[in-house]
């Protein structure tokens, strides 16, 4: 399967200023809480879609974007800035875009802080190892599946769940303790923007192992019109 060139999206808004965001939209990936970021703080906006190849990496296009080829990135045309990296992205947009929007309570101003670095520094390893684990044995040759099942099955059981289970237990406390959002509050702020894309990957593929509370936090997420919006600009989404 050949990787598709980028194509460029009309501006999200019909009329007023020209966009100066451009967000650049892998498939299935982080960017798509950049999309819901951005709905929310109704901030202007272009997409620019990136899809993956059949090995599931993205194109060799985004490399022209960043140099490591990762999604997601945006590039601000006021004032020529291109960054990548998902809690810095966030940051910058809320910092410069939100005019008083997403930010927390001065009570929620520690939790906001713990849980938008968290999420990649400490949950989406487990998250991408558990992945990865499950995908290895499919991909290798037919005559080694069932050997590299046993084995990866097993890391993924003695060394994997257990954590991403005591995780997903502090997680669960913790929203039983803030109310809806991670930082309390009524309304969502960086860190429910960053905890989006490894909460919905868990619910969708392990909802099992994912306790009430978070999987009622993952709905009153998908219940926002402005992530209904940033997922219908963005297409189909795998982890719903």
């Amino acid at each position: 399967m050949a990787s598709e060139t980028p194509q460029e999206q009309a501006p999200t808004a019909a009329s007023g200023p020209t966009p100066a965001i451009i967000v650049h939209h892998l498939n299935d990936s982080r960017s798509q809480r950049i999309l819901w970021l951005l709905e929310e703080l109704e901030v202007p906006y272009e997409i620019k879609f990136y899809q993956r190849g059949s090995d599931l990496l993205a194109p060799k296009e985004l490399l022209e974007v960043s140099p490591l080829g990762k999604a997601p990135v945006i590039t601000d045309t006021d004032g020529n800035v291109n960054l990548a990296e998902s809690g810095a992205i966030i940051t910058y947009i809320i910092k410069k875009y939100g005019h008083g929007k997403a930010l927390p309570s001065q009570s929620g101003e520690l939790d906001d802080l713990y849980f938008t670095h968290y999420c990649e520094g400490s949950l989406m390893p487990l998250v991408v190892n558990k992945f990865i684990f499950s995908i290895i044995p499919e991909r290798a040759p037919w005559f080694l599946r069932f050997f590299l099942r046993g084995i990866f099955g097993n890391l993924t059981s003695m060394l994997v769940d257990p954590q991403l289970k005591k995780h997903l237990d502090v997680i669960e406390a913790h929203l039983g303790k803030s109310g809806d959002w991670f930082a309390g509050g009524d309304e969502p702020t960086s860190a429910d923007f960053m905890m989006s894309f490894a909460l919905e990957a868990l619910s969708a593929r392990a909802p099992a192992n994912v306790g009430p509370k978070t999987l009622e936090w993952v709905k009153r997420v998908h219940e926002r019109p402005a992530y209904k919006r940033g997922l219908e600009k963005g297409g189909k989404y795998a982890y719903l």
